[in-house]
């Protein structure tokens, strides 16, 4: 099967694979918010748990098929890399983008919030967008450094350091321009102001490309290695490269 027939099967690998990861952010969100007493830090633990332990089951569950990037920060660099053809990227991108809208309804939808509804959670100024290029650098170094040789600890990898910058970020570690536009959406726990969102996806792509630049240099033979990320999927099995 052509990288080309094979792109609608990976798109939605992405797009249930997003929405899932975003049903979980903002599911447990709301969940930690009501059964925490008023005790934000509980509720923020319980928050990064549940999203930790869903990114090791969703990665797992589709690295095989799409690789599963989940975030467009991971799908650019990636394709920077040559890890995937430009011409999918846009693929990628509307499914990711999509699949968190639609994860954001499906939490509402199960704890009966509204379909939408916009943030009034303030996520503003220098200290948060520094947090948020600090998150999503250090997710791609996780990535492109644990993929060399490491590939089956990724999804592992990626889990523990989100659970991490949870808690050593000013921002909560967002680190996914997808997860950014979708919790705008979302007037809960989990929400960023709809005014903030932009400042945080650019604060992202600027951290996912610090990153895979530096990888670059540390490792010369990235570009031979790209496809790797985030997990080796069925382009690589092919290849016999898994």
């Amino acid at each position: 099967m052509s990288a080309g027939s094979d792109l609608p099967r990976r798109a939605t690998a992405e797009a249930i694979g997003t929405a899932l990861l975003l049903a979980t952010v903002v599911g447990s969100g709301i969940m930690a918010e009501r059964l925490s007493g008023g005790n934000v830090g509980l509720a923020l633990l319980a928050n990064a748990l549940a999203t930790g332990a869903g990114l090791v089951a969703l990665i797992l569950t589709f690295g095989p098929i799409s690789g599963a990037h989940l975030n467009p920060a991971v799908t650019l660099a990636d394709a920077s890399q040559g890890g995937i053809a430009w011409r999918e990227v846009p693929a990628y991108v509307l499914a990711q983008v999509g699949g968190a809208f639609g994860g954001v309804a499906l939490a509402h939808g199960m704890f009966g919030e509204p379909l939408f509804a916009a943030s009034r959670h303030v996520r503003a100024g220098p200290a948060q967008l520094l947090s948020e290029v600090v998150a999503t650098f250090g997710l791609l170094v996780v990535i492109w450094g644990c993929s060399r040789r490491r590939s089956q600890a990724v999804p592992f990898a990626v889990a523990a350091y989100i659970v991490a910058a949870y808690w050593f970020t000013g921002s909560t570690s967002f680190a996914n321009p997808a997860v950014t536009l979708a919790r705008s959406a979302t007037d809960t726990f989990a929400g960023i102001r709809p005014a903030d969102a932009p400042g945080f996806v650019i604060a992202q792509l600027g951290g996912a490309a610090l990153a895979t630049a530096l990888f670059r240099w540390l490792t010369p033979a990235l570009p031979e290695t790209a496809r790797r990320v985030v997990v080796p999927h069925a382009e690589d099995a092919k290849g016999g490269t898994a």
